[in-house]
């Protein structure tokens, strides 16, 4: 499984979260605690926000714990909201198209989880694909195939209303084949202004996904007090300290707007 963290708020260096912390999500790459792959060595992303319309945009297939160049880029960048993602491959292949986060237009997302039995439905899914997207596609993911999928079912105008269909649809497929595997996600996506997550399976077992809004630590990583309006949502804590996080509950929908966070239920729609 994957590890990823959404952050939105007053700028700051990416390093500040992606870097520095007890538990950063460099660290995880290299030592997760709340996943079920301990080593996330499949690749590392980020997107990030700036005065461009479209957001910035960094992949590569390297272990995140050992590539220079992230660590320099994240010393430099300096962002109002962003996106990290560490890889564990599920089956696809090791290469820069199949990293998060991925990118359309003004909207990043990133995924972290699996489709059960993707490798039978792979090219159904795919072909559901509306074609305006479907020629976009470029890797061989599970989770780039969710995304256009959520974009072709109206995405940009409603994009709660969008993934709710879109995991019903994968789930009328998968019953369509018969796959009795789990469907468990987290996934996060963002227009530039908002954070939308989700936290779903259709077991008990879905990934772990936290977030926080006014997070103290003693590592040179503190986030902007809540009245400064900052939010970070995340696979895991990036520090033991009580009382800085929250954990987002099984079926959830988390959305992240000027620092207020608001959480919800969420289920599939047919």
């Amino acid at each position: 499984m994957c590890r990823w963290i959404a952050y939105s708020g007053p700028p700051i260096y990416l390093e500040q979260l992606m870097v520095r912390p007890e538990n950063s999500l460099i660290e995880q790459s290299r030592d997760a605690h709340k996943s079920k792959s301990a080593i996330n060595a499949d690749g590392f992303g980020i997107g990030w926000y700036d005065s461009q319309p479209q957001p910035g945009l960094f992949r590569d297939v390297y272990p995140a714990w050992n590539d220079e160049n992230l660590l320099n880029v994240c010393q430099q960048i300096k962002a109002r909201l962003f996106f990290g993602h560490v890889r564990a491959s599920t089956g696809s292949a090791i290469n820069r198209a199949n990293c998060h986060p991925f990118r359309h237009n003004g909207h990043l997302f990133m995924h972290n989880g699996q489709i059960g039995g993707f490798d039978k439905l792979r090219r159904d899914l795919a072909m559901s694909i509306r074609p305006e997207f479907y020629s976009r596609l470029q890797g061989t993911t599970d989770s780039e195939i969710l995304f256009f999928l959520a974009m072709g079912n109206g995405l940009t105008d409603d994009p709660e209303r969008a993934l709710a269909l879109t995991i019903g649809q994968i789930l009328d497929v998968m019953a369509a084949h018969n796959i009795t595997e789990a469907l468990r996600i987290t996934a996060a996506l963002s227009d530039g202004r908002n954070i939308l997550a989700i936290r779903y399976a259709n077991d008990d077992f879905p990934p772990s996904l936290f977030y926080g809004t006014e997070i103290q630590s003693d590592t040179g990583a503190d986030l902007p007090t809540d009245k400064n309006r900052a939010c970070l949502i995340l696979s895991e804590p990036l520090d033991e300290i009580a009382g800085s996080w929250a954990q987002v509950p099984p079926s959830s929908l988390l959305l992240a707007r000027d620092g207020h966070v608001e959480v919800k239920p969420f289920s599939p729609l047919h």
